[in-house]
């Protein structure tokens, strides 16, 4: 049937497209999902793991291509956005300015991918080693950079709990990050 037909070139050439697009950029990327919050807590097992009063809510997923060197970009870039409002209103401070703590939990499902049917495939992911290996790293390098993180523990079922500011939320990928010029 050509409707068939036409549904598959148009699903290879999606794909196709897909697959340069890695392949000329690497498909090297962290994902974040950072959400300004007023305060935010993450629970395991019934106990309070991490909390945190106004800051940010980091969401970190990494991709099966990820090395340290995207980790501290992340890092560095998310610690340095100016998200929280001066005294004009204006989205003009950072987390040193306001006194901001960081909440980071893993996020495995950032690479959900449901292009197909309804359950969505994970197959994007980094494996649970390096995916934990990076989330340590990324932990050590907020430590490093002066911002102690709260966090939850890689691979756990976790409750997160947060009281957003805004709302303000950012989806930081670093493929689009380190290889796009900015506009």
């Amino acid at each position: 049937d050509k409707r068939y037909l036409v549904s598959c070139i148009l699903y290879l050439i999606s794909y196709i497209s897909y697959l340069i697009s890695h392949i000329s950029l690497g498909g090297v990327t962290v994902r974040a999902v950072v959400t300004r919050v007023k305060s935010a807590s993450v629970t395991i097992d019934g106990q309070v793991v991490g909390q945190i009063g106004q800051g940010f809510l980091i969401l970190l997923g990494v991709g099966p291509d990820d090395t340290e060197k995207e980790c501290r970009y992340l890092a560095e870039k998310i610690l340095g956005l100016r998200v929280f409002e001066d005294e004009n209103e204006k989205m003009n401070l950072g987390l040193d300015a306001v006194g901001g703590q960081v909440l980071v939990v893993s996020q495995f499902t950032l690479y959900g991918n449901c292009r197909k049917g309804r359950r969505p495939s994970f197959t994007d992911a980094a494996g649970p080693e390096l995916g934990n290996a990076l989330y340590e790293k990324f932990l050590s390098v907020c430590e490093e950079l002066g911002y102690p993180p709260q966090h939850g523990r890689f691979g756990a079922d976790m409750k997160v709990a947060s009281v957003n500011d805004g709302p303000v939320t950012l989806i930081l990928d670093t493929d689009q990050l380190m290889d796009t010029p900015r506009r």
